[in-house]
């Protein structure tokens, strides 16, 4: 089974990439964040959890391991994670992205050594990320209140279901063996973790509320991912977080 993200890779991810702006409380964002006193709680937690523990650990990978290795690591989990891709793009019907999904699964894993070289992007095809919560997007599925899950971070009702089943479909421990899929996946969470040391820097000093930060970042950022990059124009009626027909 994955070990579980930790929670400031999804929150900078979800933060950065959605262009946030800190904001104040508004009646809007309190019906989409009605669990803010434990949110905040939890999403406190994780942070300590991460300062105390991933982040020291991140500094010292980035540092100790050399880059060739780092593309080589990220290239072997990415297709891992290109197989589950598949399957949500064909559940989501758009079976020509899961087709070149499914291919590059299958290049990469024989003439790329299990995704250690990418071969598949140097023959054109496009690498694309869906998960679950996604899929359930695609079909209709409302995201609910937004969520601070202990460990794993920034959610929603339906991205944690969706969470769950991306979970059980991880296949790291089919291809490395049950005896060492711990320590594959604690290095998985390291080197993602390192990735994020500068943006974490540049978080910290231009947010005067991470938390509101890194909510406002992730549900933009899960809408636009939804509709594919373009999502239409938010209709206060739709209900928390913006659901709209998906």
């Amino acid at each position: 089974m994955r070990v579980a993200s930790l929670p400031v890779l999804l929150a900078l991810l979800a933060a950065l990439a959605g262009c946030a702006t800190t904001g104040s409380q508004t009646p809007r964002s309190a019906a989409r964040d009605p669990l803010e006193p434990l949110n905040r709680a939890v999403f406190s937690f994780n942070d300590t959890v991460d300062r105390l523990l991933l982040e020291p650990a991140a500094k010292v990978y980035d540092e100790a391991v050399p880059e060739l290795g780092k593309f080589m690591l990220r290239g072997f989990f990415g297709n891992i994670a290109d197989a589950w891709t598949a399957v949500n793009n064909l559940l989501q019907g758009k079976p020509r992205e899961a087709a070149s999904d499914g291919a590059r699964v299958a290049i990469n894993s024989t003439f790329g050594f299990f995704g250690v070289a990418d071969v598949a992007s140097e023959l054109g095809l496009e690498k694309h990320r869906e998960d679950f919560g996604q899929t359930l997007g695609r079909w209709g599925v409302p995201p609910g209140p937004y969520l601070v899950l202990p460990f794993f971070g920034p959610s929603t009702v339906r991205d944690g279901l969706g969470l769950w089943a991306d979970v059980a479909a991880d296949r790291t421990e089919a291809v490395v063996g049950s005896d060492a899929v711990a320590a594959v996946n604690a290095v998985r969470i390291i080197d993602a973790r390192a990735r994020l040391l500068r943006a974490g820097q540049l978080m910290e000093s231009i947010a005067l509320d991470p938390y509101l930060f890194v909510r406002n970042g992730y549900l933009q950022r899960r809408r636009s991912l939804v509709y594919d990059g373009d999502p239409p124009p938010e209709d206060p009626a739709d209900g928390p977080a913006g659901a709209g027909p998906r």
